[in-house]
């Protein structure tokens, strides 16, 4: 199956002149998505997680389901407040600014191997970001994984682990 035929491309979305490449056509299709499912958790596992984090909020649709298909713990990485409890954080730059990750505090236990997912890499700022974050909490991450990577963007250069796509845009 060709996952491509079920993402579909919104132009000019969430700006001019931007290509968004939307998943709710590929979520929608029982199919497809068990098949992307599918063919993340034999992406993944190889590197032997024992939790998958993902990145708000659609890497929360990936890690989720995935996380119960290879019956593992979910964690999640935030914008900042949106979770209760004492938690750590992280800022880090984008193209035109700053922005703000975070976790519970308590989340992932010291030394537990830890999976990094989202539904697409575009410049790898908030990939890196979400792999820094579980390392200072005392995570190792053996990997990260995105349905969807936008090669032309460049964002693999700033992931330090192997990082795994199931589909690829060129431009």
């Amino acid at each position: 199956m060709d996952l491509k035929d079920h993402i579909r491309g919104i132009p000019d979305f969430p700006k001019p002149g931007i290509l968004f490449y939307d998943i709710s056509t590929l979520l929608r299709h029982g199919s497809a998505w068990r098949t992307a499912m599918a063919r993340l958790a034999e992406a993944l596992r190889p590197h032997k997680p024992d939790l998958l984090a993902g990145i708000e909020s659609r890497g929360f649709l990936v890690a989720a389901p995935l996380a119960l298909e290879l019956g593992l713990g979910f964690v999640m990485l935030r914008k900042p407040r949106k979770l209760p409890g004492l938690t750590i954080g992280l800022n880090y730059a984008l193209e035109y600014g700053t922005d703000r990750i975070e976790m519970q505090a308590d989340a992932v236990p010291k030394g537990s191997r830890v999976v990094v997912l989202d539904d697409l890499l575009a410049t790898g700022g908030t990939m890196a970001a979400g792999i820094s974050l579980l390392r200072q909490a005392g995570a190792e991450v053996p990997c990260a994984a995105t349905l969807i990577e936008l090669t032309f963007l460049g964002g693999r250069s700033r992931i330090d682990v192997p990082f795994e796509s199931l589909v690829s845009y060129d431009s």
